[in-house]
């Protein structure tokens, strides 16, 4: 015996729409019930049980908000698809985070509007419409296999409370269609958590699209995002499609969205607010059905109060956030995330690593592991191939980055301090200075048997991107501030591009005063 059809409220005061809203559904397989007021949809929640309710964002007598209230407050499994004429970001992104599961905007298209409905429907328990797909094992398309989910979520490791709360928020949001926004250091591992998401979505089965926004080239970027047609640049030798056509029933992850250039931001608002794209050299426009799940180190509200991202599209992006803590701040994770992180290298290596001892993990805790996770792999990675035996050993607290101290026994101690420092940071060294060491004779690298070599007192650096960031951030501080901080004079004192600067002022995180970069295409 076949299991009833999915059950639809739909709520709106216009007849005409009401109407078509009710074919389009019955067509679709539905059995739909209608209201055209807030209080005739709660007499017929009070009478019925629903898969969904479809309700505009006005009516006569109250808002549809309010029907959603009333979905959580007596927690119903009914989920809520808001409609509205009155499209502003604010709206969506109220009813969003109200827990409506996903929005429209009026004038509704009925595609989208059959696509929306579905996905709706789709893990409710309802029997979707007969043309809904099915993967080639039976398994409904968008259900959440609870197996997957469960997985998806153990690959995030540790049981501190900060982990905990990221696994509860992730398991909750998942369920919906809203934008989520992860925000973490540099190396927690926000693509984890982006992964975890999709996961543990009903889009678990759809494609996973991840993209880098700061590693596209400007000119590239609305051909990647949204596509080309054939000749519509120069190389464009067939129709392509981008990451949005790509991602389509799935989830689409934007990493590092900080990264973007305005203009395309503005472009991507577009793309999420209409959810349809129009490829580089075409004149029509194609839906696309996406969840959008963005990622940044940065601290985006700031940046929308420097001009350096919209407002609008913060707003859009940062309906849901789910905050990553760093690794300082969940130390009682090190145990697990090492032996996890130790499984991952004898499994890629083929190879048994050595044991993880009490006397390791207190010497890892020593370190500052400012990079998060990605530094605590690295260190493993490390540790691994230096250890000799069956246990694995761990080198002692690296010097911070950008700054050693002196060689221990030095005769001279402050000299010493004050000799490194002349050579680990350009930007403190007077230019006579430099001009004087410049001209004075260097010693030869294949000098005299025991002949010291320069700078041999001070210690190498442990981390030498690290120490060469620190080096390439003094430098151009320093041409910053000697041109006034005007990019565009500090790239041609330089040698490098405008875009150049930019790139690296931006990714070392170089606070530049009164936001001159919209001066300098002047001065």
């Amino acid at each position: 015996m076949n299991a009833p059809a999915a059950s639809i409220l739909v709520v709106d005061d216009e007849p005409d729409l009401r109407t078509l809203y009710e074919l389009t559904l019955l067509r679709e397989g539905y059995r739909v019930e209608t209201a055209a007021s807030v209080q005739e949809a709660r007499e017929q929640l009070k009478a019925h049980r629903f898969d969904a309710v479809i309700t505009d964002m006005r009516l006569p007598d109250g808002f549809g908000m309010e029907l959603l209230q009333d979905l959580r407050d007596q927690q119903r499994k009914e989920r809520c698809v808001v409609m509205t004429a009155y499209g502003s970001a604010e709206n969506a992104v109220e009813a969003l985070r109200a827990g409506a599961f996903d929005y429209l905007t009026k004038p509704v298209d009925l595609k989208q509007f059959r696509s929306v409905v579905a996905s709706a429907i789709q893990g409710t328990g309802g029997v979707p419409a007969p043309r809904a797909a099915r993967t080639p094992g039976g398994r409904q398309s968008g259900t959440v296999d609870a197996q997957a989910s469960s997985s998806a979520l153990d690959r995030l490791v540790g049981e501190s409370a900060a982990m905990r709360n990221v696994k509860q928020r992730v398991a909750k949001v998942a369920r919906g269609m809203a934008p989520v926004l992860i925000h973490g250091e540099s190396g927690t591992g926000k693509e984890l958590v982006a992964q975890a998401l999709h996961a543990s979505s009903q889009r678990a089965d759809g494609p996973w699209v991840a993209v880098n926004c700061g590693a596209i080239p400007e000119n590239l970027l609305e051909a990647e995002f949204f596509g080309a047609r054939k000749g519509s640049y120069t190389g464009a030798s067939q129709d392509r499609d981008g990451y949005f056509q790509a991602a389509r029933g799935g989830t689409l992850f934007l990493d590092e969205i900080g990264d973007l250039p305005l203009a395309m931001q503005s472009k991507l608002l577009r793309a999420i607010q209409e959810r349809s794209v129009r490829a580089l050299g075409s004149t029509q426009e194609e839906t696309v059905d996406v969840r959008i799940v963005s990622a940044t180190h940065r601290d985006l509200a700031a940046d929308v109060q420097t001009g350096r991202f919209r407002q609008d599209l913060y707003y859009r992006l940062n309906v849901i956030e789910v905050v990553i803590p760093p690794l300082r701040e969940r130390r009682e994770d090190l145990p697990a995330l090492c032996r996890a992180l130790l499984a991952r290298i004898a499994q890629e290596s083929g190879m048994p690593v050595p044991a993880l001892t009490e006397q390791a993990i207190q010497a890892i805790a020593a370190h500052p592991l400012t990079g998060n996770v990605r530094e605590l792999e690295n260190l493993l990675h490390r540790a691994v191939a230096l250890s000799e035996g069956d246990e694995l050993h761990v080198d002692g607290v690296a010097p911070p980055a950008g700054g050693f101290p002196a060689a221990a026994g030095s005769a001279s101690p402050a000299p010493a301090q004050a000799s490194d420092a002349a050579a680990f940071n350009p930007v403190a060294v007077p230019d006579t200075l430099q001009a004087e060491d410049a001209s004075s004779p260097r010693p030869a690298l294949g000098g005299a048997p025991g002949s010291p070599m320069p700078g041999a007192s001070t210690p190498l650096p442990s981390d030498l991107q690290a120490w060469l960031d620190q080096q390439e951030r003094d430098i151009l501080v320093r041409a910053l501030r000697e041109a006034g901080f005007n990019r565009t004079a500090t790239a041609a004192r330089l040698g490098i591009s405008l875009r150049q600067i930019r790139y690296r002022i931006a990714r070392l995180n170089i606070a530049v005063p009164n936001d001159q970069d919209a001066h300098d295409d002047i001065g």
